[in-house]
């Protein structure tokens, strides 16, 4: 929904092919929400931002296959890692996409891994996150 709703705003490059596109939910999309769903449950979990009532992910999975929170987190990731080379393809081979439209998805998913690489910098924004936006806005380098 997040990678559909980006593309308001982009002018003409948008059309209703690209809307009809998204929604047969191309590989770069259901690539990009993975990477953002599955960071976001590892760092929830780990970070135990969740309310007592609310059942992870990274839980069921753990119920569900009877494993540790480490080998649901690394079975977690291996599906990122998994997605993010899906991504990467895309950009590889031709597609009838503008490239605007392929890098929301991958810009998505870019924001979600510099927000919860380091744990949940989303609900607690810490040193990497500041520090990153720092660079970027305030103390940017000079081209």
């Amino acid at each position: 929904m997040l990678a559909i709703t980006a593309f308001v705003g982009m002018g003409d490059v948008i059309t209703p092919e690209t809307f009809k596109w998204a929604a047969n939910d191309p590989k770069i999309i259901k690539a990009s929400t993975i990477i953002c769903r599955f960071m976001d449950d590892i760092a929830e979990h780990k970070f135990n931002h969740r309310r007592e009532d609310d059942c992870s992910a990274i839980e069921c999975y753990m119920e569900q296959y009877g494993v540790t929170a480490q080998e649901a987190y690394d079975e977690f990731n291996k599906h990122i890692e998994s997605s993010w080379k899906d991504v990467n393809e895309e950009f590889l081979k031709p597609t009838e996409m503008p490239t605007p439209v392929l890098c929301r998805s991958l810009n998505l998913a870019r924001v979600m891994d510099v927000l919860y690489r380091e744990g949940d910098g989303y609900t607690h924004v810490g040193k990497a996150a500041k520090g990153g936006i720092t660079s970027l806005l305030i103390n940017p380098i000079p081209l």
